[in-house]
């Protein structure tokens, strides 16, 4: 009997191993808001972490995360290293190519709860007085975040989050009178 058993573990253990395995080999998450500002003035917002700090959904799950600046105050290179609770982990974001009112792209490299290194970006195109901002994740999806895709809803619960901060975004912009 217990043969049978451990027999019927290895085969259960096979057949999620080879479900996994099946999994797409890249994920990407992607939300987008339409805003009445000009790009250049949202791509601001974006491009100066220190600013994204004020919409940045995450730092309302964690208010006590400990944040540090490094490198220059906006554009490439700047960077800003988070650890916070369990929600919320540790890594660094890193600003690596901006166009003025069209891109901020950023590498993320989380080292808590799962070490990973994605990319963000975040694209600005006018539509008559509105942008429409998008923020979008992207990256491989090794192994372990296979398995806990499949579980736990990952476009989801990171595409919840963008929602959140782009209604933060919009309604900053949108209260802040034009410069």
């Amino acid at each position: 009997m217990l043969i049978k058993l451990l027999i019927a573990l290895a085969i259960l253990l096979v057949v999620f191993v080879v479900i996994i395995a099946t999994r797409p080999g890249d994920f990407r998450y992607t939300r987008s808001a339409t805003i009445t500002a000009a790009p250049e003035r949202l791509f601001g917002q974006v491009n100066d972490l220190h600013k994204f700090q004020d919409w940045n959904p995450w730092a309302k799950v964690d208010p006590s995360c400990v944040i540090t600046y490094s490198g220059p105050a906006s554009g490439v290179g700047s960077a800003y290293t988070w650890a916070g609770n369990k929600e919320v982990g540790e890594g660094t974001m890193t600003i690596v190519e901006t166009k003025p009112g069209e891109l901020v792209r950023a590498r993320m490299d989380f080292r808590k709860p799962f070490a990973a290194t994605n990319t963000v970006d975040f694209t600005f195109k006018p539509e008559g007085n509105h942008t429409v901002v998008t923020w979008s994740m992207y990256g491989p999806n090794n192994f372990m975040g296979k398995a806990i895709g499949l579980f736990i809803d990952c476009d989801k619960m990171c595409g919840d989050q963008f929602i959140k901060g782009l209604a933060t975004l919009k309604s900053l912009a949108e209260a802040a009178p034009a410069s």
